[in-house]
């Protein structure tokens, strides 16, 4: 994990990038590294350079729907599905292959 102290991370508390989870404040809640945590196993099922084709190929499918960067950004597959159980701290344990696919 990194602390970024001086870096501005614009409206975001963290950003995961393979291999690394670059985080805003000092103490992140264990929610935000639990979310950025999902990206992590996200991106290596998606071999990396594939899952960052694929999530700005759909950001900018659903921003030419929407006409709006966060509610795009918030349709993502994968934003939907880190969302959707950053709260449970055993879902990697659980979390099945590819379950993405499930919030498109």
């Amino acid at each position: 994990m990194i602390v970024c102290k001086g870096v501005r991370l614009p409206k975001i508390s963290g950003i995961a990038i393979f291999p690394f989870i670059i985080v805003r404040s000092q103490v992140p809640s264990v929610t935000l590294l639990n979310h950025e945590k999902i990206h992590i196993r996200q991106q290596i099922e998606l071999l990396v350079v594939f899952f960052y084709i694929w999530y700005v190929l759909e950001w900018f499918m659903h921003y030419l729907k929407v006409r709006n960067f966060w509610a795009a950004y918030r349709m993502i597959s994968f934003e939907k599905e880190s969302y959707c159980h950053e709260n449970d701290l055993d879902y990697l344990k659980k979390r099945k292959f590819w379950a993405f696919l499930n919030h498109i």
